[in-house]
């Protein structure tokens, strides 16, 4: 049996060619060369090659045919139509962001998302609504298009080794350079679905060992248990053996704080993964705490460069000398809030009558 990963070298690359190669898949990974990992193993066959062109895809692959294709990188559409014929089984990666309100809150109404976006929910409809969006959506139809019993996962957030874009180093690096606070929009409280690359990689492989029941559907992926940003905070400081006081800052302030919360705090980004579990028996291999712990460790011994194409991409200057005035700042204001007294609190007592003798129409606190 043969299969082949398009991409290969990121996040759930490794963990993809790990478990084909358990299955008893001769594995080959196709990609453009830029950087090679450790983690792919040798035994693993290499095509170097651009997968965002339809003319060059098809340069690389050839006549060269697998039983499974799991497209992971490049523009999907296009490894789609050059892969057509050539395979049993086609997986494509795409994303959460197909969504309608995703990114453009206010086109749902009330804005935002629910919590627990089943894969049915709406999504983007034209390119106008929200460009990115429709890319996404509109590369979902051309996958199953060519491939009507392909699969499409829509991946959340991925953490874990080779992420591009490490929302946790913002959280590590702080921890690393000695700060004991750290800014957090709207106390940390927001939820959004993330997905451990092991866990992704275990979801994406349960269709390959179930293609009957896999093909042709949609399927959401993540974690099972999602944490809120504050406690990814508690669980990385945890892990490296530091404290770390969370500063509550409201995210209309549009400080760097939002480098951590990937875009945004205001509203939820949770998807339902009844589906995958229903139909696939998915459960997270690695349970979140754990995972996140994992990536926290894997990140301080590979370290990103400082003011590197990373630290670059995650647009965070960490600047501490604006943040620990941004930090007095808010604190001064607390205290000045607190000092403004709108009411007198007076204790009450529980609300439900507890009488204290039979048969009273009122109990002794006239309730």
């Amino acid at each position: 049996m043969k299969a082949l990963i398009v991409g290969g070298t990121g996040p759930t690359g490794p963990f993809l060619a790990h478990g084909l190669i358990q299955r008893g898949y001769k594995v080959t990974i196709f990609h453009r060369g830029t950087h090679e990992i450790p983690e792919i193993p040798p035994e693993v066959n290499h095509l170097h090659g651009d997968p965002h062109f339809r003319e060059t895809i098809e340069s690389v692959v050839g006549n060269r045919t697998y039983d499974v294709v799991i497209a992971t990188y490049g523009r999907i559409r296009f490894v789609a139509e050059a892969l057509a014929g050539k395979t049993a089984c086609f997986i494509a990666i795409g994303g959460v962001p197909s969504y309608r309100g995703y990114f453009e809150p206010s086109a749902n109404f009330p804005s935002g998302l629910l919590v627990g976006m089943p894969e049915d929910a709406p999504l983007v409809a034209s390119e106008q609504e929200h460009r990115f969006s429709w890319l996404i959506k509109s590369t979902e139809d051309a996958v199953l298009k060519v491939h009507p019993n392909g699969v499409v996962y829509r991946y959340p957030y991925v953490y874990g080794p080779y992420q591009l874009i490490p929302r946790e180093w913002c959280i590590i690096r702080r921890i690393l350079d000695g700060r004991r606070e750290i800014l957090i929009p709207d106390g940390g409280l927001s939820l959004m679905t993330h997905g451990y690359a092991e866990n992704l990689a275990h979801a994406v492989l349960l269709a390959v060992d179930q293609p009957k029941v896999a093909a042709g559907q949609i399927y959401n992926c993540g974690d099972e248990q999602q944490l809120s940003l504050r406690q990814v905070v508690e669980v990385i400081a945890r892990e490296l053996g530091r404290e770390l006081e969370v500063v509550s800052i409201p995210d209309s302030f549009g400080t760097s704080a939002r480098s951590i919360s990937i875009g945004g705090s205001v509203n939820h980004r949770v998807m339902d993964l009844f589906k995958i579990k229903t139909q696939l028996g998915y459960r997270d291999l690695i349970p979140a705490v754990q995972a996140i712990a994992k990536t926290s460790q894997w990140y301080v011994a590979n370290r990103p460069e400082r003011g590197g194409e990373i630290e670059q991409r995650l647009q965070d200057p960490f600047d501490y000398a604006a943040e620990d005035k941004i930090i007095a700042i808010l604190r001064e204001a607390g205290r000045q809030a607190a000092a403004v007294a709108t009411h007198t609190i007076v204790p009450t007592p529980h609300p439900y009558p507890h009488p204290k003798e039979p048969n009273l129409e009122r109990d002794h606190r006239n309730r």
